[in-house]
């Protein structure tokens, strides 16, 4: 066990105090440290790794994450108002104004004329308001990312067999072994040329299954820039509004 006076004390597999969480997740093959926008830390762990080799990875990397939580907490983002008035999907070149239409009965989302999207229902509701934009984006999104993972997989010759899209706190993508390219929903506020980048990675996935050099050849074959594109991906979180993860 971890314990407290300043480092974390490991309760269970989700769990830590100083507010920091401890994920266990049997997709992780190293511990690594997150610092996000909203100063959340979260320490992933493999599934198999022993509190002792966590003790020892947080004691390590405890200045640097502090380093970094000090920098997020002088940088936080900007104030949104909520509802926002308008939503910008940089992915798809989309800029829909938010049209608000009070009824009796629970928030839903759709897309009217002229790139408007009504919000009607209750509107003093401000959780089913958010799930109903969370809701409507995620489907919106699924449509529009898998059109620009099929025109990329036909140009490029890859193959998948599945495309799965939903909200993510700390992953942008990821590929199955049974070939299903797994996509976060907050893509869709990304740069169209970020989004194919993050598409050619994963879809590179389908054959190799690691980081390889040969899986970076890969990419680097479809995608000249992608170091600098990766770079604005990491970045990208900034661009997400917080209601998207609420």
């Amino acid at each position: 066990m971890i314990e407290a006076s300043g480092q974390l004390a490991l309760l269970d597999e989700s769990a830590a105090q100083d507010g920091w969480t401890i994920r266990r997740s049997a997709r992780a093959k190293r511990l690594s440290a997150r610092v996000h926008r909203d100063c959340r830390v979260e320490i992933v762990v493999p599934n198999r790794a022993a509190p002792q080799r966590v003790e020892e990875f947080v004691a390590r990397y405890r200045h640097w994450i502090e380093r970094k939580l000090a920098a997020a907490r002088s940088n936080p983002p900007p104030a949104e108002l909520f509802p926002p008035t308008e939503l910008t999907l940089a992915a798809f070149g989309e800029a829909l104004a938010l049209r608000l239409i009070a009824g009796p009965r629970s928030p839903r989302a759709r897309l009217g004329a002229g790139n408007v999207l009504i919000l009607c229902g209750d509107l003093n509701d401000r959780r089913k308001l958010t799930l109903a934009l969370q809701r409507w984006l995620a489907s919106h999104a699924r449509v529009r990312l898998e059109a620009m993972l099929n025109t990329q997989a036909s140009a490029l010759g890859f193959k998948y067999r599945n495309i799965s899209v939903r909200r993510q706190r700390s992953r942008w993508g990821s590929c199955s072994v049974r070939g299903t390219i797994n996509l976060n929903v907050a893509l869709a506020f990304q740069p169209p040329e970020v989004v194919r980048y993050l598409l050619i990675h994963e879809l590179a996935h389908t054959r190799f299954m690691n980081h390889s050099p040969r899986f970076w050849a890969t990419v680097a074959a479809c995608c000249p820039d992608w170091h600098e594109l990766d770079r604005q991906l990491m970045q990208g979180w900034r661009r997400v509004p917080s209601w998207i993860f609420a």
